[in-house]
């Protein structure tokens, strides 16, 4: 150790007694919670696969690190909060860690290395890449227990600034940020991450959404044949090109939709949104919502579609706004205020991805080495959704978020006693947490994935 980092320095005396204190205390770790990552790791098996989607060309006789040690490495530090490779120079010894990927905690080379994180992430092809995603769409599929009767899948996409001028790249003037617009798919009723994708910093058109939608919808009918899918999303999905296709797919779909001016003279929305302002009126309150809806269909569609609108009166005036949908069945109000609107849970997710993830250091030149970044955050909000389903569903921690869970579970001080036949974890007596701890991990090494 630096003798700088270890000489000691000094504190305010307590009682009457000197305090000092150094960097000196030998095996210990500040993320023991990174053995509870290992273990969902290892249940579900994410950076195996993904390394086997990756071609290695280097000479096996002479490997230290194998691809997915590295990627566990990489996607264990990102769960616990260090987002940047350059961390991983100083958790490369780090005890917690390399018990977590299965080394002895001072023999042997430590963990790989910034360098080495920075050429694997930057080695993948467009190709392989497209085969991580393939694999990450299999992890999520995997997940169940069995094929479910049906999903929702929420598709969004959401400002990615970047760091100059980057592969894909683009000025977006309604952000007005140079910027990534990634698209994030989510099945929201369970949190459960489905598919990243890096795209341009521009709204993505009708055709280039339904080929992103064709390829999910084909890599998830490969796991489920039978499940009814129901994708929703906002006005930029609510595309003819992307509800021709849903239709033909047998995909049902509820998506946004812009406002015009043949909708504003429609005599049902019109005599429902009459009706609404009068009874608002008439009973003196400052809101009053009603529901309506029409079959419609625009010049550019091959048919016409159900709409649904949701009328609201108030003090300030008229708002309406329209959904789309190939439901037949369901109220105008079920089909927006239950369905439509629960679609803004995905944006939660999307923030714990971003902000607790830090998934937005999307800061490499190339853009497949920032796909590859997104692909490992995804990894890392995997393993961290899978602890939260292990914890005990009685206890608050079952419905935090994951910043909140790297304080409570992850940033856990533990010292490493390695003797001559074992080693032992010796976490702190007065951990707050110990009993939810302790829950997960017996949970991790037995409950089914």
């Amino acid at each position: 150790m630096n003798d700088d980092i270890a000489s000691s320095f000094g504190f305010p005396a307590v009682g009457g007694k000197k305090l000092t204190a150094a960097f000196d205390g030998g095996r210990l770790t500040s993320d023991g919670g990174v053995l509870l990552l290992a273990q969902a790791e290892r249940a579900m098996g994410i950076c195996r696969q993904l390394a086997a989607c990756i071609a290695d060309p280097r000479d096996p006789t002479r490997v230290v690190h194998r691809l997915d040690d590295i990627l566990r490495a990489r996607v264990f530090a990102i769960a616990c909060g260090y987002e940047d490779a350059d961390d991983l120079d100083a958790l490369r010894d780090d005890p917690g860690f390399r018990l977590a990927l299965g080394k002895l905690p001072e023999s042997g080379a430590g963990l790989a290395s910034q360098p080495t994180m920075s050429r694997w992430e930057n080695a993948p092809t467009t190709r392989e890449l497209a085969k991580m995603m393939a694999a990450m769409i299999g992890v999520y599929c995997a997940s169940y227990p069995a094929a479910p009767a049906a999903v929702t899948l929420d598709i969004d996409d959401t400002c990615d600034v970047v760091h100059g001028y980057q592969q894909l790249s683009f000025w977006n003037g309604h952000h007005g940020e140079r910027c990534f617009l990634p698209i994030h798919v989510y099945d929201t009723a369970t949190g459960r991450p489905v598919a990243m994708l890096l795209r341009t910093g521009k709204t993505p058109s009708g055709v280039e959404a339904v080929g992103h939608i064709r390829r999910l919808v084909r890599h998830i009918r490969r796991h489920w044949p039978d499940t009814r899918i129901t994708i929703r999303g906002d006005g930029h999905y609510g595309r003819p090109e992307v509800m021709a296709f849903c239709e033909a797919a047998g995909v049902d779909y509820v998506f946004g939709l812009p406002t015009n001016a043949t909708l504003r003279a429609n005599p049902d929305i019109v005599a429902a949104a009459d009706a609404c302002a009068v009874r608002r009126a008439e009973a003196q309150v400052p809101v009053l919502r009603a529901y309506a809806e029409t079959r419609y269909g625009a010049k550019s569609w091959n048919s016409q579609r159900r709409v649904v609108a949701r009328i609201e009166a108030s003090t300030l005036g008229m708002d309406i706004r329209y959904v789309v949908t190939s439901l037949t069945e369901g109220s105008a109000e079920h089909i927006y205020d239950t369905l439509y609107c629960a679609r803004g849970q995905a944006e939660n997710l999307i923030k714990m991805h971003k902000t607790q993830l830090a998934s937005d250091r999307t800061s490499c030149r190339s853009a497949n080495a920032n796909q590859m970044r997104l692909i490992l955050h995804t990894a890392a909000y995997w393993l961290l959704w899978r602890i939260r389903y292990a914890v005990p569903k009685v206890a608050s921690l079952a419905r935090a978020e994951f910043a909140t869970l790297r304080l409570r579970l992850l940033k856990v001080a533990a010292r490493v006693i390695e003797s001559a036949s074992r080693i032992r974890v010796a976490f702190a007596s007065a951990c707050p947490d110990a009993r939810i701890f302790k829950a997960v991990a017996n949970g991790l090494r037995t409950a089914p994935t």
